[in-house]
């Protein structure tokens, strides 16, 4: 998928000065909206107590907390609706679910009910572009600004990559929305994939 980015290398971001830009462009987010890409199976989230919990094993206490985020979600897809734009996910998702990928559904799926719209593509709707390695991590904000983020080999993130090009920007999002339009509603797959199965087993 890289030759979508025009031989773009874009600029690296150390963590804080992405987490700042990032804060900032997002709520100037204008059309067509946010859209994110996610590809990768497990991640680690060190600093989220629901995340930290599922990490101990502490399953029922994980999605406790993630329930009582709900006012949390509510406000934030709020101001996101107020501010004129939505957000739109796309998410990879490989079966078996990685116990990871498991719990994220669980968040995924509440962002969804208030707002944050997910849909679920298999790896066979992406294999044709990662001949070259898997989908990066991107996301797109309006038709200005576009990041990728970066991982360590822990799955715990650790800069990001900005794009201001906007014809880069563009033709991500575009593929980025072609999968969504392929892809599968996230409430609909939970209930049929994710809803039936038993607590996740940690090694």
């Amino acid at each position: 998928m890289r030759e979508l980015f025009g031989g773009d290398p874009g600029e690296l971001l150390a963590l804080d000065a992405y987490w700042a830009d990032f804060e900032q462009q997002f709520w100037k987010t204008g059309p067509p909206g946010f859209w994110k890409l996610e590809r990768q199976q497990t991640f680690r989230e060190p600093f989220d107590e629901g995340w930290q919990a599922f990490a101990a094993g502490r399953w029922e206490e994980s999605q406790r907390i993630l329930d009582a985020r709900r006012p949390e979600f509510a406000d934030y897809y709020r101001r996101i609706a107020d501010s004129g734009f939505a957000t739109r996910r796309v998410r990879v998702v490989e079966e078996p679910l990685t116990p990871y990928l498991q719990w994220e559904l669980h968040v995924l799926r509440l962002r969804h009910e208030y707002g944050g719209l997910t849909r679920v593509v298999g790896p066979d709707r992406v294999g044709a572009t990662e001949a070259r390695g898997p989908l990066p991590e991107l996301y797109t904000l309006g038709g200005d600004v576009m990041y990728e983020a970066i991982y360590d080999a822990d799955g715990v993130l650790e800069a990001a990559r900005r794009w201001r090009n906007p014809a880069v920007v563009a033709t991500c999002q575009q593929f980025i929305e072609s999968l969504y339009a392929d892809g599968e509603p996230l409430d609909e797959y939970f209930a049929r994939a994710v809803a039936p199965l038993e607590p996740p087993q940690l090694d």
